[in-house]
């Protein structure tokens, strides 16, 4: 007699996830176990560890009969250890042959419907946590399914999925039990995940730490990191060490609001994929690389499965880059791609995967090595090389540095002008209320339309449906004739605009704004009227 079931789990690419059958068919014939459907090297292995689950946990395995584990659809690649769980209740819901004596753990064909199982199995038949619960779970309600098995620490994560029931287990005999409706026998608690990267992100209390009150003497720099955070721009910050680079750039994540449901779970999911979870990212995250940090772990990739990197993990928040001509070339330039799409694609081998990296990325450079180029009115002076300081500032990179949307250089405090060193303090709170203000407008603009923030929209659809004013048009007109601006910085400037107009409460940017718009772009002084619009 042939007996087929099937249980259900999911597969990751990026942080998408496919619903996948996992179909179990146990048939007369030559005795052994084959798994099929393009399964990876650990994938591959879980036919011992299931069978070795089972027989000591919910004996037993059919092992006088063929067993035949597909993985659909057979087209799609499938990696990891957590199908282990529903292989094992495919098995055990396959085999439905009355045991001769001791306890019944066929588990019911109906009670795999609408339920996903993931999990991994240790011999003894125990769960351990894997990573990517968040992501899979969203997957899973995405496609119809309702419930979900996952190991005992991982239940609040999967619960932070609305709608679905989540079922925490420690073992493959309290899954079994619990789809049998009996008492769900004790089992020892599940270990956290060896795998756990502890993140570096800082954004969830960073406002008990700083404030922007705290900076002094830098009115056009913090006006222009007010309108940055409102559009989601990426800023550079270029000055002699001791500027206040660093202090600034720490105090942005303070002035950026709360995310939202949907920006919560996004930037959850990955994180769940680094390592094992137990809250909501409710806080814009917060990354600054070493600027010795490679490739893969600033872009993501990796051995074995690639991995989100920390560009993609600052999602919605900020990722800082100090001493960016420091990093590696090839770091530098693989920055095009996050900085101009918001997102990362890793192709290695079979595998593909796209994860989202809608980031504020804010660079900070000296002037050159030593750091105090630029800074001879302060009493400093600079001891490098012009070949040096020239190969330094290359590193800046054309196509890059086209792609930021604002530049401020910042001075020594001996040379800021008085009335700017002893202008009245906005607090972080302060402007936070500001950019939730900027933001709520750019989210009525862009309802319905996938934009969230100024940043994110086309050129086209802004000439389309929000031109700017047509003497604002001529001067960027003019920057582009005289070589100041290229077409990508001049859709640029328009989106800076329109930042500048909503943090001032302008429904529609005006000359002025455009004017601003230009300013910050080129690094130029700012008129103080124009730095009204923060206060």
């Amino acid at each position: 007699m042939t007996s087929l079931a099937t249980a259900r789990c999911l597969a990751l690419a990026g942080t998408e996830g496919h619903l996948i059958d996992v179909q179990v068919d146990i048939s007369p014939g030559t005795p052994g176990t084959f798994l099929v459907g393009r399964p990876d090297k650990a994938l591959q292995e879980a036919r011992d560890r299931v069978r070795m689950a089972i027989n000591n946990a919910v004996p037993s395995w059919p092992a006088t009969r063929r067993v035949t584990i597909l993985l659909t659809p057979a087209d799609l690649p499938k990696s990891g250890t957590h199908f282990d769980l529903a292989i094992a209740v495919a098995v055990k819901s396959a085999d439905q042959t009355r045991p001769k004596d001791g306890p019944d753990h066929r588990v019911p064909h109906s009670a795999l419907e609408g339920t996903a199982f993931i999990g991994e199995l240790t011999l003894s038949g125990n769960l351990r946590p894997v990573t990517g619960v968040l992501p899979m779970v969203l997957a899973a309600r995405a496609r119809g399914i309702h419930r979900v098995f996952v190991p005992e620490p991982q239940a609040r994560e999967a619960a932070m999925v609305p709608g679905m029931t989540v079922f925490g287990m420690r073992s493959l005999a309290q899954v079994v039990a619990e789809l049998r409706g009996e008492e769900v026998p004790e089992a020892p608690p599940v270990e956290g995940t060896t795998s756990a990267r502890l993140l570096s992100w800082r954004g969830q209390d960073l406002r008990d730490e700083v404030d922007m009150s705290e900076v002094e003497g830098m009115q056009e720099v913090i006006f222009a990191v007010t309108v940055a955070a409102a559009g989601g721009h990426h800023i550079m910050l270029s000055g002699p060490r001791g500027a206040g680079k660093t202090t600034v750039a720490e105090r942005i994540p303070t002035i950026l609001p709360d995310l939202t449901l949907e920006q919560s779970l996004e930037v959850t999911a990955v994180h769940s994929l680094v390592g094992a979870l137990d809250a909501l990212v409710t806080r814009p995250p917060f990354f600054q690389p070493h600027h010795d940090a490679s490739r893969a772990s600033i872009l993501g990739g990796g051995t074995g499965r690639a991995r989100p990197g920390e560009v993609s993990l600052a999602h919605h928040g900020v990722l800082f880059l100090d001493e960016f001509p420091l990093f590696r070339a090839d770091v530098i330039d693989a920055l095009r791609q996050p900085l101009e799409a918001g997102e990362v694609s890793i192709a290695r081998g079979e595998e593909s995967a796209t994860y989202p990296a809608r980031a504020m990325v804010v660079l900070a450079a000296n002037p050159c090595p030593c750091g105090n180029y630029h800074a001879r009115a302060a009493g400093l002076a600079c001891d490098c090389p012009d070949p040096v300081r020239r190969n330094y500032r290359r590193k800046l990179s054309g196509p890059i540095v086209d792609r930021i949307d604002i530049w401020r250089e910042l001075q020594p405090m001996a040379v800021h002008r008085g009335h700017d060193r002893f202008a009245p303090r906005r607090t972080s709170a302060e402007l936070r209320s500001l950019v939730a203000s900027a933001r709520s407008r750019q989210a009525a603009r862009y309802a319905g339309l996938g934009f969230g923030l100024n940043s994110a929209v086309p050129g086209p659809v802004l000439c389309e449906h929000w031109p700017l004013p047509a003497e604002g048009v001529r001067l960027l007109e003019v920057a582009m004739s005289e070589g100041r601006l290229t077409r990508r910085g001049l859709t640029r400037v328009h989106r800076v605009a329109l930042s500048v107009a909503d943090v001032a409460g302008r429904e529609v940017p005006e000359v002025e704004d455009v004017r601003t718009a230009l300013a910050l772009r080129g690094s130029q002084p700012i008129d103080i009227a124009a730095m009204e619009l923060a206060s």
